[in-house]
C-alpha cells in the first residue's frame, strides 16, 4: 500500500461524525510535595502545588476521535453537580459537542482523583455511582440517540460498567443504527458483555474475553485463541471481533478472514488509555469500510504509540500516519 493511499484514508477521517455512547468521567489530578508525616495517622502530608481536571472515560475516546480529525458527539449521563458542569465546560473548551449530555439530579458525575507526589501515585479517590441509569434517564438518553444518530457515520459503545449503558440502550441503538446502515463498534466491560448482539465490531482485551466467555486458554496457542474468538462471534452474532492481546499484538476475525498481528517492539512507559486509542482508530476505519486486517494493523500501531507516553494521551495523527506509511506494506 503506497503513501498516498494512507494519506487519503487519514484525510477521509476528517469527514466522519462518531456518536460515542458510554460512561464519561472527570479525571482529576492533585500534584504536591511530601515533606513530613501526619501527626494524626501514619500517612504522608501532601502540600498541594497544582490541580487539573481532564476529560476521562468515554470522553477520552472522544479526544482520540478528535485527534484523528473526526467529529465526536458524546451521549452520556453526568450529575447535575459542580463536577458535571466542569465536565461540560471541558467539552466546550475542547470544541466537542455537548448536545448529547444529560445532567441528572439522581446520580453524581464520576470523578477519579489521583494524588501524585514526586512523580509517584500516592492514592486514588473515586466518587461515583455504578447503578444502572433510571428509567427517566434511559428515556432521555434514547431521545438524544434518536436525534443525533442519523447524522453520524459510526457508533462507539464505550462501556466502563458505570451504569450509563444498559441492555435496553444497546438493543435500541443497534436496531436504530441498522435501520440507517450505520456500523456499531464496542469497547466492552463485564456487566453488559453478552448483550451486544448484532454489532459490527466487538473489541475486548484478552482478560475481558476470558471473563466474558468464562473460559481459560493459552493465548500463545493459535487454535485455542481462534476457537475462543469464534465462540464469541457466534454468541453475539457480531460481524467481527478485534481482540487486543497486549504484548502479543491483536487478533481480528470476521466472516471472510482471520489475522494475528504481532505487537511492535517499543519502550512501554504507560498502557493507560491505549484501549481508547484502539477503539477510536478501529471505529473510523469501520466507518470508511476498510478491510479487517488493515483496521487491526492501524489500531495495533496506534495503541502501541500512546504506550510510549506517561499518562493518558491522545493519538498523534501525524505520527500514526508516518508509522503506517513506513510499516504497513499491503492491503
Amino acid at each position: 500500500m503506497n503513501h498516498d493511499s494512507f494519506t487519503s484514508i487519514f484525510n477521509n477521517f476528517n469527514a466522519i461524525n462518531a456518536l460515542i455512547i458510554g460512561d464519561v468521567m472527570v479525571d482529576a489530578y492533585i500534584w504536591g510535595t511530601v515533606e513530613r508525616m501526619s501527626p494524626e495517622a501514619p500517612v504522608p502530608v501532601v502540600s498541594v502545588n497544582k490541580r487539573d481536571f481532564r476529560l476521562g472515560g468515554a470522553a477520552n475516546v472522544a479526544l482520540n476521535v478528535q485527534a484523528l480529525g473526526a467529529s465526536p458527539i458524546i451521549c452520556a449521563v453526568v450529575g447535575n453537580d459542580d463536577e458535571g458542569k466542569r465536565f461540560v465546560d471541558r467539552l466546550t473548551e475542547r470544541n466537542i459537542s455537548a448536545d448529547g449530555i444529560i445532567q441528572s439530579n439522581d446520580r453524581p458525575t464520576t470523578v477519579k482523583t489521583r494524588v501524585i507526589s514526586d512523580n509517584k501515585h500516592m492514592v486514588r479517590i473515586d466518587e461515583e455511582s455504578v447503578d444502572e441509569i433510571t428509567d427517566n434517564e434511559t428515556l432521555a438518553l434514547k431521545a438524544k440517540i434518536k436525534t443525533l444518530l442519523p447524522n453520524c457515520h459510526v457508533v462507539i459503545f464505550e462501556d466502563y460498567d458505570k451504569g450509563s449503558i444498559s441492555p435496553e440502550i444497546i438493543t435500541y441503538t443497534v436496531k436504530l443504527a441498522k435501520e440507517y446502515g450505520i456500523p456499531t463498534v464496542v469497547d466492552p466491560k463485564k456487566r453488559n458483555f453478552m448483550d451486544y448482539h448484532g454489532v459490527t465490531l466487538f473489541k475486548p482485551n484478552l482478560k475481558e474475553l476470558k471473563e466474558g466467555l468464562n473460559i481459560s486458554f493459552d493465548v500463545t496457542n493459535h487454535d485455542q485463541l481462534e476457537e475462543a474468538v469464534g465462540s464469541l462471534i457466534k454468541h453475539l452474532s457480531c460481524d467481527s471481533a478485534l481482540i487486543t492481546l497486549s504484548e502479543h499484538g491483536v487478533y481480528v476475525s470476521d466472516q471472510k478472514s482471520k489475522h494475528h498481528i504481532a505487537a511492535h517492539v517499543r519502550e512501554i512507559a504507560d498502557v493507560s488509555g491505549a484501549g481508547d486509542t484502539v477503539i477510536s482508530i478501529a471505529a473510523l476505519c469501520i466507518a470508511l469500510g476498510l478491510p479487517s486486517h488493515l483496521i487491526a494493523q492501524l489500531s495495533n500501531l496506534g495503541g502501541g504509540l500512546v504506550c510510549e507516553h506517561v499518562g493518558v494521551v491522545s493519538i498523534d495523527k501525524k505520527q500514526l500516519l508516518e508509522e503506517a506509511q513506513q510499516t504497513i506494506s499491503s492491503l
